[in-house]
C-alpha cells in the first residue's frame, strides 16, 4: 500500500531532528561548563566584594583588588611657614581721592578734561556760568563803590571839624559808616575768593572756573559741556593720586587672629604673572562688612609708573610665624562638594572620610591646618576608588 511506503521516511526525519537537538545541548554544556564563555559555573566560589561599607566606615575585605591600588601612610609633621592667601584688589588711597564739586549752581559752558587725563593741581577743569557768581561780582561792586564813598565823606567832615563847620557827632557817624563800608567790602571780596574768582583782576570774565583740587588722574567724569548744575553737592568727577595705590584684602572671620598690623605680605596680580610685590599690612579694619562678614586689610605700595590700576583683582599671601603642620602628597587631598577630604585608616583596612582645612598653594605637597594629627595612617594614593 502506498501509505506504508512513507513508514521509514517519516521515522528517519525524527531520528536527524532528535540527534541535533542532543547536539545543541552538549553545545551549551561545554560552552558554559566547559569553556566559561557564559559565566562562572554556579557551583563555583563567587567574587569578594570590592569594598563594604558600615555606616560611615569602609571596609576593603581580604581579596579585594583594591588592596594592592591603596596607599596607605602615616601623616608626617614637618616645621612649615604658615600662610594666608586672600583675594584682594587695587585701590585708590582715599586720603589722595578727592571729588571735584562746584560752590554754586549754573550750566557748564566749557569742559577742559577728559576721563583717564592727568592733572596738576590749580589745573583749570570745567568752566560754568553761574547766576549766583554774577550776583557775587555785583555785591563787591556795590561795596566798592560804597567804600570810596565813605572814604571821601570822612575826610571832608575830618576837615569840616577842623575849622568848626562839622560837629563832633558828624565826624563820628562818618567814621562808623566808612568802616561799616570798608568790612563789607572784605566779605564781598573774600566771598569772590572763595569762588574761585579774582576781584582784582580788571574786565573780569565773570565765569565760574573750577581748578583741581590736587595733582592726580581723572577718574570719574559726570558732567559735559551745557549740561545745567543745580545740586553743588554733586561730583562733577574725582581726582585721585595715583602715585601711591592701596590692596585691599579681605580676611574671612576664622583667619583674623592669623592677621595683624606690619605683618610681611606677598602680592601677586592677574595683570602681571611672575610679577611679586612685596609690603607690609598697613591697616586692619576695626570693623567686618556687614554683607560679606569679611574684614578688610589693606598694603600700600608706590605706584610712580601708574602700572597699578584701581579695580585690578590680586591675590595677597601673609606670612605667618613658622610651627609645626602635618604635610600631605597632595594625591591624598579629595574635593567633596565645596569640601576638601582625606582618607584615614581607623584599623587595617577599615577607612573613614575626615574634612581637612589645607593650606591651598601649588606644589607636590600640601600643608595641613587642621583635621589631621601626625602619625594618623591617611591614604595618600588611590583615595579616589574609596570616594562616593
Amino acid at each position: 500500500m502506498p501509505i506504508h511506503d512513507h513508514e521509514p521516511s517519516l521515522r528517519g526525519g525524527a531520528f536527524l531532528w532528535g540527534g541535533i537537538a542532543l547536539g545543541l545541548l552538549f553545545l551549551v554544556g561545554l560552552l558554559t561548563h566547559g569553556f566559561g564563555l557564559l559565566g562562572p559555573s554556579k557551583s563555583g566560589p563567587a567574587a569578594p566584594d570590592l569594598m563594604v561599607r558600615q555606616g560611615d566606615k569602609i571596609i576593603v575585605p581580604e581579596g579585594s583588588a583594591l588592596r594592592n591600588r591603596l596607599t596607605v601612610m602615616p601623616a608626617p609633621a614637618q616645621a612649615v611657614s604658615s600662610k594666608l592667601v586672600l583675594p584682594a584688589v587695587v585701590e585708590s588711597d582715599p586720603a589722595r581721592t578727592a571729588p571735584v564739586l562746584t560752590p554754586l549752581s549754573g550750566r557748564v559752558t566749557a569742559l577742559k578734561v577728559e576721563l583717564g587725563d592727568r592733572v596738576k593741581r590749580g589745573q583749570l577743569l570745567a568752566v560754568i556760568d553761574s547766576p549766583d557768581l554774577d550776583q557775587a561780582f555785583d555785591d563787591y561792586d556795590k561795596a566798592a563803590d560804597a567804600a570810596k564813598l565813605t572814604d571821601k565823606n570822612l575826610a571832608r567832615q575830618q576837615a569840616q571839624n577842623q575849622i568848626g563847620a562839622a560837629s563832633d557827632r558828624e565826624l563820628d557817624q562818618a567814621r562808623s559808616d566808612n568802616v561799616q563800608a570798608a568790612a563789607e567790602l572784605t566779605r564781598t571780596k573774600a566771598r569772590l575768593t572763595m569762588l574761585g574768582a579774582s576781584a582784582d583782576k580788571e574786565n573780569a570774565s565773570r565765569l565760574l572756573a573750577i581748578t583741581a583740587p590736587m595733582a592726580g588722574s581723572i577718574t570719574t567724569l559726570a558732567v559735559a559741556p551745557g549740561a545745567l548744575i543745580n545740586d553743588p553737592t554733586q561730583a562733577l568727577m574725582t581726582v585721585a593720586d595715583l602715585s601711591t595705590v592701596w590692596v585691599t584684602a579681605l580676611a574671612a572671620e576664622k583667619d583674623l587672629g592669623a592677621i595683624s598690623k606690619d605683618q610681611q605680605a606677598e602680592v601677586t596680580l592677574s595683570a602681571y604673572p611672575g610679577r611679586v610685590l612685596r609690603g607690609k599690612v598697613l591697616f586692619v579694619s576695626d570693623v567686618l562688612e556687614a554683607d560679606s562678614r569679611r574684614n578688610k586689610i589693606r598694603i600700600a605700595f608706590a605706584n610712580a609708573d601708574y602700572s597699578l590700576k584701581p579695580n585690578m583683582f590680586a591675590s595677597v599671601t601673609l606670612q605667618g610665624a613658622p610651627g609645626s603642620l602635618v604635610v600631605l602628597p597632595s594625591s591624598a587631598l579629595l574635593m567633596n562638594n565645596d569640601r576638601t577630604t582625606v582618607f584615614v585608616a581607623t584599623a587595617p583596612w577599615t577607612f573613614e572620610r575626615r574634612i581637612v582645612d589645607p593650606q591651598l598653594e601649588e606644589g607636590a605637597s600640601v600643608a595641613i591646618r587642621s583635621g589631621i594629627a601626625a602619625g594618623e595612617q591617611v591614604v595618600v594614593k588611590g583615595g579616589i576608588l574609596l570616594n562616593d
